[in-house]
């Protein structure tokens, strides 16, 4: 047994922990969860715990279903919300077939698979989201508009504005879990909240990613408020995106810093941002996943629409953010495109991937001319992804394919909709 593995029974068993839920997200993105007495944990580690994968989005056909999650000591904590006795925690697991070779459907499979293949090439890569999300007075109710919890706008700090209440009491339960928060604000539009993560290596990003959600949701539920994480709720307010600061490192050393180069960007990193300028249409299906991602990419302000980079430039898809003298290690690209509602495990994967063709091929980064356009909706990203030998290949097979089924069926289900925009529209003229 591990010293990690020794560890989590100890703190078990002194904090009186009775209740251990093993996490794990299916190729969708959502959180599934399983609870196990602290007498099974010796055993799910060791062998892991048997689940129909069958019944999970993307998992497995009936023929095929059984499947093993096997937790990972490293993301052992307590959750801080249930305070009464007996204690509750949680771990993430890692999906395996019966014979113990890992799972092809499971998402955070996919992410290390491409985390490998960075550390391969002598890269650890680290990112940082920003996250946005909106809170709402009131529960999803078919036919009814969301309702904000505030008119507040950017950096806004007011008694009226009750986000930053919210705010900090999310963080200190982020904090609780160990996941560092760097930053935190009201947002643009009224009751759209950001949260800043502190940079981390990619896979504890996405497991800090999918905490955070599930967090946000807690607090939300217990401050009689909902949050939600759809790309854009509403017509005309800004959407909700997470930016992400993407960085290569050489051991102790920023891959992507030069200071004799133009913005301070080594010849690594302009062809990794010439690789996800070059694949960005094709990985946009999984980056943005669902068919309202579309209207914020599509709906202006900040959202990016175009294949472009630049310096402090935020309409770009890649940004350079500003370089502050003497801190060559915060040298780093934002990749602007992605949403809050993402499979952050499949988008820093084929994000990832993105780039590192780019430093293989040793793409070159050109100026911004003509630039093209991302796709304008779900149906186009679909087609350019299917044609993807990177996405195929970083994805694998089987998540490839049930991505595309999922979507194309997510496609038609819209398009046969009628709005109401529609209604409001030809009703009373036509």
């Amino acid at each position: 047994m591990s010293k990690q593995q020794e560890f989590v029974l100890r703190t078990i068993e002194e904090r009186n922990i009775r209740f251990i839920r093993l996490w794990f997200t299916d190729v969708l993105g959502y959180l599934k969860s399983v609870a196990i007495a602290p007498a099974e944990l010796v055993n799910a580690f060791e062998e892991g715990i048997g689940f129909d994968g069958s019944a999970i989005e993307g998992f497995a056909r009936v023929t095929e279903s059984d499947m093993l999650a096997k937790p990972d000591p490293a993301t052992f904590s307590i959750l801080p919300w249930r305070t009464e006795a007996p204690g509750a925690a949680r771990m993430f697991c890692d999906i395996t077939m019966p014979d113990g070779s890992p799972s092809h459907a499971d998402p955070r499979n996919v992410l290390r698979r491409t985390l490998n293949k960075a550390a391969q090439m002598g890269y650890t890569c680290y990112t940082h989201p920003e996250i946005e999300f909106f809170l709402f007075k009131n529960s999803p109710v078919k036919g009814e508009q969301p309702v904000p919890v505030d008119q507040g706008g950017y950096f806004d700090h007011t008694p009226a504005v009750v986000g930053h209440d919210f705010r900090r009491q999310a963080i200190t339960m982020l904090e609780a879990m160990g996941i560092s928060v760097e930053f935190s604000h009201h947002e643009g539009a009224p009751g759209q909240q950001e949260i800043d993560l502190r940079y981390a290596d990619a896979l504890s990003t996405a497991d800090n990613i999918m905490t955070f959600r599930h967090v946000i949701k807690e607090v939300a539920l217990e401050q009689g408020f909902y949050a939600s994480f759809m790309p854009k709720p509403f017509t005309e307010h800004p959407g909700s995106g997470m930016h992400t600061h993407v960085s290569l490192f050489e051991g102790e050393k920023n891959a992507f810093y030069d200071a004799s180069a133009e913005f301070n960007l080594s010849k690594v990193a302009r062809s990794f941002i010439a690789g996800i300028l070059k694949h960005s249409s094709e990985i946009t299906a999984v980056t943005n996943q669902w068919v309202n991602s579309y209207k914020r990419l599509q709906g202006g302000g900040e959202a990016p629409s175009l294949i472009s980079w630049g310096h402090n430039d935020r309409s770009s898809l890649v940004r350079i953010p500003m370089y502050k003298p003497n801190k060559e290690n915060s040298t780093r690209i934002e990749f602007r495109s992605p949403d809050s509602a993402c499979n952050p495990y499949l988008a820093y994967a084929v994000m990832l991937a993105a780039g590192l063709k780019g430093i293989e091929e040793k793409y070159e980064l050109v100026d911004n001319a003509n630039p093209e356009s991302l796709p304008a909706n779900l149906n186009e990203a679909i087609g350019v992804m299917e044609k993807s030998a990177l996405v195929r290949e970083t994805l694998g097979e089987h998540v490839f394919e049930y991505v595309l089924r999922n979507k194309r069926a997510e496609w038609q289900d819209y398009r046969r909709q009628v709005s109401a925009y529609e209604l409001d529209r030809y009703l009373p003229v036509l």
